[in-house]
Parts: structure tokens; sequence; C-alpha cells
């Protein structure tokens, strides 16, 4: 049990003595779940939770049925843990100054990253920003299949005109982690550059997330 570990070999001791950058990912989940089971330690059953899901990514994408599954996690403990995940993705919004400038696709892909990189589905959302290329704001317009989303001309331009944006971009995320644009993104990217021309409002960029990577149309002169 991990009251037979010496002392700074616990998680709370270490983090207690150290930096939480120091502590191992099944360390910091044990803090966050609090106890073990009766058979297990609490080190024990986060070492399993890590190693079932085998990545980050994939243990703060579960669904609390799936961490359910896992023996030893019932719906406070899995509870704990999204509630933790969700905290990380909030910071990370709140990091984004209010005055946030973007002149350069890895300035979008770095706004919109934690909140579409391990989505399951694809997620279509659209930058808005004024003359100056400061952020107006960000929003999710659809949310599509595993492998595709649907979306319109109009839905995009419509917050962008609610909102009197001077451009956009768009941006959505391929849950394969690879961000290839498909014939479909090179259609949409087209039926959103025409709409733009006709309205006044320019598309700046279509950018897709991958995992840890993305693409630009704009870098790539597409």
């Amino acid at each position: 049990m991990i009251k037979t570990l010496p002392l700074e070999e616990r998680p709370r001791e270490k983090l207690l003595q150290n930096k939480a950058e120091s502590l191992t990912t099944a360390e910091l989940v044990a803090i966050i779940i609090g106890s073990g089971t009766k058979n297990k330690s609490v080190l024990q059953l986060s070492r399993e939770i890590v190693s079932s899901f085998g990545t980050l990514q994939s243990l703060a994408q579960a669904t609390i049925e799936e961490l359910c599954q896992i023996k030893g996690i019932g719906l406070a403990k899995a509870i704990q843990l999204k509630a933790a995940f969700a905290l990380g993705v909030k910071l990370s919004h709140q990091l984004i100054p209010p005055r946030y400038k973007i002149d350069h696709p890895e300035e979008a892909y770095q706004l919109v990253r934690a909140l579409l990189e391990n989505k399951s589905q694809e997620h279509f959302l659209v930058i808005l920003l004024d003359v100056k290329n400061f952020l107006i704001r960000h929003e999710i317009v659809t949310v599509g299949t595993l492998t595709e989303s649907l979306v319109h001309p109009r839905d995009v331009f419509n917050l962008a005109i609610r909102h009197k944006a001077a451009s956009i971009i768009a941006v959505h995320n391929h849950p394969s982690g690879d961000p290839a644009p498909s014939k479909q993104d090179k259609h949409v990217t087209e039926e959103l550059r025409k709409g733009g021309e006709l309205l006044g409002i320019p598309l700046c960029d279509h950018i897709i997330v991958g995992r840890g990577c993305y693409f630009s149309f704009r870098e790539m002169n597409l």
C-alpha cells in the first residue's frame, strides 16, 4: 500500500516538496482521485488508469462511462478526473490575452488547439477578427461526425455579420490526428472564399487541427 512507501515517494508529499511538473501522470491522477481500493493502492490504481488509455490525450478524451469500466473507478472518481481535465481546458482559454492579435496561422492554431485537438468528432469553428486582426471572438459553428463536419457558408457569415467582423479564419479538427485536407475540406474552403469576397468579409485562412500539428491553407498557398 502507499503508506509503505518512503515519504518522498508518495505523490502528495512529492508535490509539497517539488513542483507539480516533477510528478508523473499517474502520480497526478493519484492526487486527483484521492484513494484506491481495498486491494489496490491509489498509486497502483492510477497507473492502471493511465496504462488503460495509453496516452494523456486519450485519458482526457475518455467519457465517464469509459472511466467507470476500470475496476476501482466509480462515478465519483470518474467525475473528479473529468472536472480536472475541464479545468485545464478553461485555463488554456484564459491564458489568451484580451487583445490577442493573429497575424500568423500558428497564432490561430494556439488559440484553439486545446479546444479542438482531443475531440472525437469534427468541430467547425470560426475566428472573427477586426480590421487590425485583433480577435473579436471564436465560436464553434457546427459539430459533425467522426470524419465529417458539415458547414454551410450561411452559418459562418451570419456569425461574422452579427459581430461586425472585418475578416474570418475557419478552423476545424481531424479526429484521426492527421491534418491533411480532404477533397471536401478544399471544397468548403473555396465556398467560404467566394462567400467572403461577395460579402466583403475575406477568409484569411482555413486551418485544420491535428494531434500536435496543423495544416494551413494560407501557408500552403491554397
